[in-house]
């Protein structure tokens, strides 16, 4: 199984610094499943005001981060259209957050494709620390133009 390292994530998501968050594939199998890395550290720009004296990860960031590994797994899944196409992140469902995650955390983000219908990918997704699920959603993602 190949992992995938930063570098090669930026092939196929087109988000930088500092709202890149994913740091690395580490199993990924085409129209399946993925499972990726994100060294959470206390240099990450949303600590200073989430919350001063008691840094957390905002929840919004913790699904941002599982929506860019589901769109990694897409892009190198077999659907129509999607080569060389933005993906949007257009909705989330049951999204339950359930530990804070604080600097010197790794998360663990495990996405499914749960469904694929025309130009519209749907998900599941897991975020984890130290196996202990700190976050869950179900994720859908439309394909934009071409880029």
């Amino acid at each position: 199984m190949k992992e995938y390292d930063i570098q090669e994530i930026m092939n196929y998501l087109p988000h930088r610094y500092p709202f890149l968050l994913v740091d690395r594939i580490l199993k990924l199998v085409p129209d399946q499943s993925v499972v990726a890395l994100k060294n959470v550290t206390f240099n990450e720009p949303f600590f200073q005001g989430h919350f001063p004296g008691v840094p957390i990860m905002p929840g919004v960031l913790i699904l941002e981060a599982l929506a860019q590994a589901g769109g990694v797994l897409a892009c190198l899944s077999s659907i129509e259209g999607i080569e060389g196409s933005l993906l949007y992140f257009t909705g989330i469902d049951k999204a339950r957050f359930r530990k804070p995650v604080v600097p010197g955390d790794q998360l663990i983000l495990e996405a499914k494709i749960t469904k694929v219908r025309s130009r519209i990918i749907k998900l599941s997704g897991v975020a984890k620390v130290n196996d202990e699920k700190v976050a869950e959603a179900d994720l859908m993602a439309a394909i934009g133009e071409k880029i």
